[in-house]
């Protein structure tokens, strides 16, 4: 028999939901007796964060279904009407964007009618966008604020609730926690939730198509016209992904726009499927099991040269073929950050020959490569260092541009690639315009590809070599007593390992952005946000390594990235390879102790 709590939520979502599906699922669910399903499908709610809602689309208030996103426009709406006047509402608007996913549309839908019946102006996108054009239409047009509905490259069952702020930017805390409350007090839907029959006649509601036009035109803006008469001259052909996703039509326009040749796309991924039927994970990320269309295309074609955006186009993934060999290389978001930085550099210079860079910034993830700091060292520009995710990112650039300064470039090691501050977000659009004008550039006036670019970076501005894992770890409490081993030495609170493989590698600073301790600043505390929630540690060496352990927020993983940061002189790499290699391996055994604490290893 059910709780009287279960009853009492089985009967109340049974009231409010109005899709058939998703109460057919509750009451067969009811009829069989499945109380540990209903529970776990009622009785826990998918929480809304900084990231906004991304879960599994099924029944339930604990999933990704019309209820579910009814209540979240109803919390988000009324949070909203609260930060901003209603002259602002009907000036000012929100927009929506979708991908082609199942649902989203009707996720979309459902939610610019709530806006609207809020006093809202709505600018509802009539066709599937890239993630980008969400946040910069809010610029284009001054909107309050922003909503893609996209689960990103997650698993086809998902979806996905991105919200954005009026900067354009991802919404970061106390937004975050503002909205969860505000919907938790806007449960009971309001009238004329479902009925979205009229939607697209209301006064409210605008087409932002516009915005498509503008956001092609202010990219091409960032590609100087010595660069895009390199492109018009040059006869090479990529070969593109879009992964079942919305990138195609978005990368046929700005290519065209910087007289690029048309990508040669693969067929089978080129338009929007919401099956993802061609991959097991639509994700770029996972490397050459995701790029074996690609690849077979490419071989095909006599390509060298692969671009591969994720399902929601913000990020890009990048492979080559050496030509001698006959193999392929998929690079690393670091690989790919090293040479959109230093691109970016060289398009600033090119266009501002007189101009010092003392006024520009490059920012990167805190467990992303530090190769733009070695650039920023060299040429004289600020770096600046963020916690991980674009939402750090894009509101430290929105802070930046607001005080005068000129953002150059931002990345993540999660091949996430900001050129520009057109958009305060990852964009793969406008990465992949970009990279594509780099192997015309490098093709015509350097002769050298992308890997030897990479190398004469490292060259030049130092070798920067990184391994990234993780374990997987289903007990709470072990992954608190590891990291609480690492903070308790020596037997007491805030002792430190100050070294590995019995004083081999010594340790020269320890940053816990767990509980605030940083002893490379003067006055030993962190500048960067703490959280008390979630584990976070960084040790960096004497001899340039520079490694962070830290848990996943969404899985049960305990996850490191390791980085060798070399001195422009250190020129032996493989030694610095080796070097590296054997310093994780000592880190994994010594910190994580894996065997002891029965950690499981990432599968190959």
């Amino acid at each position: 028999m059910a709780s009287s709590d279960l009853r009492k939520t089985i009967d109340q979502w049974l009231e409010w939901d109005q899709c058939r599906k998703t109460r057919a699922e509750i009451e067969a669910l009811d009829q069989a007796g499945d109380w540990k399903k209903l529970n776990e499908l009622l009785l826990t709610r998918l929480a809304f964060g900084t990231a906004g809602l991304r879960g599994k689309m099924r029944a339930g208030f604990n999933g990704m279904n019309d209820l579910v996103i009814a209540q979240t426009a109803q919390g988000l709406s009324t949070y909203m009407a609260e930060q901003f006047s209603d002259n602002d509402r009907k000036i000012g608007g929100i927009v929506f964007g979708y991908d082609g996913r199942h649902n989203s549309k009707r996720f979309a839908e459902l939610s610019a009618n709530i806006f609207i019946r809020a006093g809202f102006k709505v600018y509802l996108y009539r066709r599937l966008v890239a993630t980008p054009l969400v946040p910069y239409t809010i610029r284009h047009f001054n909107c309050l604020g922003g909503v893609m509905v996209t689960a990103s490259h997650n698993p086809k069952d998902d979806n996905g609730y991105k919200v954005y702020w009026n900067n354009g930017a991802q919404i970061i805390t106390p937004h975050d926690k503002n909205i969860q409350k505000t919907i938790l007090s806007n449960l009971v839907p309001r009238e004329g939730t479902w009925d979205t029959a009229n939607l697209y006649e209301h006064e409210l509601l605008m087409d932002p198509k516009e915005a498509i036009v503008d956001y092609v035109y202010k990219l091409r803006a960032t590609v100087p016209q010595a660069v895009i008469d390199v492109n018009s001259q040059s006869n090479l052909r990529l070969v593109y992904s879009a992964m079942h996703g919305v990138g195609y039509p978005f990368i046929n326009d700005t290519f065209a726009a910087i007289k690029l040749k048309p990508v040669i796309a693969v067929e089978e991924q080129r338009d929007a499927d919401p099956e993802f039927p061609t991959v097991v994970f639509p994700n770029p990320e996972e490397g050459k099991s995701a790029l074996e269309l690609s690849i077979k295309k490419a071989d095909s074609t006599g390509c060298t040269i692969i671009l591969a955006n994720d399902p929601d186009a913000d990020r890009l993934a990048l492979a080559t073929k050496n030509t001698n060999t006959g193999k392929w290389k998929v690079y690393s978001g670091n690989e790919i950050g090293a040479l959109l930085g230093w691109w970016a550099i060289h398009l600033y210079q090119q266009s501002n020959s007189e101009a010092s860079l003392s006024n520009c910034y490059m920012l990167a993830s805190t467990v992303s490569s530090k190769i733009l700091k070695a650039f920023a060292q060299k040429h004289g520009f600020h770096f600046i260092e963020t916690l991980t995710g674009f939402k750090w990112m894009g509101n430290e650039s929105d802070e930046l541009m607001k005080n005068g300064k000129t953002v150059l470039f931002a990345f993540e090691e999660a091949i996430g690639f900001m050129f520009s501050t057109n958009v305060l977000d990852k964009d793969g659009v406008s990465a992949a315009c970009h990279l594509a004008s780099m192997a015309c550039y490098l093709e015509a006036k350097e002769k050298i590809t992308f890997d030897e670019k990479l190398e004469n970076i490292y060259k030049e501005y130092g070798f920067h070599y990184n391994i990234s894992s993780y374990y997987f770890c289903y007990e709470p409490p072990v992954i608190k007593k590891i990291f609480e081993h690492l903070r308790n030495f020596k037997g007491e609170p805030k002792t430190y390992p100050f070294s590995i493989l019995d004083g081999k590698y010594k340790i020269k600073h320890i940053r816990d952005l767990t509980n605030g301790v940083d002893t490379s600043q003067p006055n030993g505390k962190a500048i960067l946000p703490v959280s008390a929630s979630s584990q976070m540690i960084t040790f960096t060496f004497e001899n340039g390594l520079v490694i962070t352990l830290r848990t996943s927020g969404t899985e049960p993983k305990i996850k490191y990235y390791a980085e060798m940061c070399a001195q422009p002189d250190q020129r032996d790499f493989d030694v610095l390879i080796n070097t590296t290699n054997e310093m994780v391996s000592a880190i994994v055994q010594e910190f994580l102790q894996p065997n002891d604490n029965n950690l499981t290893p990432k599968a190959d």
